[in-house]
């Protein structure tokens, strides 16, 4: 039986504190094949039970030292300097080989603790600018809905947490195990592609006399070939100083920012419209089915046809 225990920080948030404890704390013995389940502890700074899972047993964060794994939920505070305490317990519990989760943005406290130094890892999508500031030595990959690094597990936003805690399920119960339950929960077992698909692009920066004319007439003829020489030309520029205004004002160069343009174009016509993958090629530029497929899912990690079921299900 895996002993798991909970961290109630001061910061938790209710949402991926629920998730935890609906995966790890309701017993499904009948779907293990050792036909046992988790073990699941709270852990409370003082001992004290939590007011949300007072139904579970609790201890301090000195029994993070006893168990097989913890679980960090998000924190909605990260100027909120974490207990010391808690810091030190889970970096002793990680040297001692403990198996190590955050859910969204409780990366931000295993960060803290050194847990995530060296390791690739994931969060919200929103904050893992903030994460990748303000810990270097981390590799924040924002584009992901969690990464398994083996003894240390991190999670992307809000409901990422469910797909890493039921791929903690597969890994040590078995895919039969973790398929029960999401059939339980009328979730997917696995969903494809990652966090990228979800990323609400940058907005660009407007200033008076900065491209933004030269963006809006390119955005409305990305169904044509525009080169960088077209775009240079409607914007009295050089090549090179077409590059060097965008790579100022966007941090990209032309060609990128034009890919770009061609696939945000596709996910608002698989969102807004029954228009078919080859139109939606021809309207935005990508010519084919078969080319829009093949960088759509590059960029993001799904096919057209996968990333319209999600947005427009209907």
């Amino acid at each position: 039986m895996v002993r798991i225990a909970l961290v109630m920080h001061g910061s938790a948030m209710l949402y991926e504190v629920a998730i935890a404890s609906e995966i790890f704390g309701v017993d499904r013995s009948e779907l293990s094949p050792t036909g046992t389940w988790y073990d699941l502890v709270v852990c409370t700074a003082d001992g004290a039970p939590h007011p949300w899972l007072a139904h579970l047993p609790t201890t301090s964060y000195a029994e993070i030292a006893a168990v097989d794994t913890v679980v960090v939920p998000s924190s909605d505070d990260f100027d909120d300097n974490p207990d010391p305490g808690l810091l030190e317990a889970l970096a002793d519990a990680h040297r001692n080989g403990t198996r190590i989760a955050s859910l969204c943005t409780g990366a931000f406290v295993l960060a803290a603790s050194g847990v995530l130094d060296g390791k690739a890892a994931t969060t919200h999508w929103m904050y893992a600018d903030d994460l990748a500031r303000r810990y270097p030595q981390v590799d924040v990959r924002p584009d992901v809905l969690y990464i398994d690094e083996g003894d240390v597990l991190t999670s992307a936003g809000k409901t990422a947490a469910l797909d890493l805690c039921l791929h903690m399920v597969r890994r040590d119960l078995g895919a039969a195990a973790a398929n029960g339950i999401a059939r339980r929960l009328v979730v997917p077992a696995h969903r494809k592609g990652g966090q990228a698909q979800f990323i609400t692009p940058p907005a660009e920066p407007r200033t008076p006399h900065g491209l933004a004319p030269t963006f809006e007439w390119a955005r409305a003829r990305l169904d044509q070939p525009l080169t960088v020489r077209d775009l240079a030309g409607h914007a009295n520029l050089s090549t090179r100083q077409l590059a060097r205004r965008m790579q100022a004002e966007l941090q990209t160069g032309p060609l990128d920012w034009l890919h770009h343009q061609r696939i945000a174009r596709a996910q608002e016509l698989l969102e807004r419209t029954d228009a078919s993958v080859d139109q939606i090629a021809t309207s935005c530029g990508m010519g084919t089915a078969t080319t829009l497929r093949r960088h759509f899912h590059r960029a993001l990690g799904v096919t057209p046809t996968a990333y319209r079921a999600t947005f427009r299900p209907d």
